[in-house]
């Protein structure tokens, strides 16, 4: 029964340092995205739905007119 106690406080130290190292590295900007903003205008939008389906129905009007 002893090791029981002593194991569950041992994770719970364990657990309580996890959750301070994460704290910590919020806090102190770890986990900033400092590459994505430099680049984000080199990157595609991505179609709506909406865009896709007037595009598909454009496509298939320019073939069925040929």
């Amino acid at each position: 029964m002893s090791v029981i106690v002593v194991l569950i406080s041992a994770s719970l130290f364990v657990a309580i340092g996890f959750l301070i190292a994460f704290i910590w590295a919020i806090k102190t900007g770890q986990f900033d995205d400092k590459y994505t903003p430099s680049v984000r205008m080199l990157l595609d939008d991505k179609k709506s739905s909406e865009e896709e389906s007037a595009s598909k129905k454009k496509n298939q009007q320019s073939t069925k007119g040929s």
